[in-house]
């Protein structure tokens, strides 16, 4: 499973808050909506975070096994 629980920590760090992820940089809800459920998002939503946050991909995001 991929986790984002990485990204609200690097924004908390970066001081860049999810509406100004909205707003300034024109990121949509919805993308934020999937990202805070874990949900599958697109390589290019990926990508734009972190040109935003100024990032590596580990920084938003981490691999972890599902329990089964």
């Amino acid at each position: 499973m991929i986790k984002y629980d990485s990204l609200w920590q690097t924004l908390k760090a970066k001081n860049i808050s999810q509406y100004q992820f909205i707003k300034d940089y024109g990121i949509d809800k919805a993308q934020l909506q999937r990202l805070r459920q874990n949900m599958v998002v697109k390589t290019i939503i990926l990508n734009r975070l972190c040109q935003i946050l100024d990032c590596r991909i580990e920084d938003i995001m981490e691999y972890v096994l599902d329990d089964k």
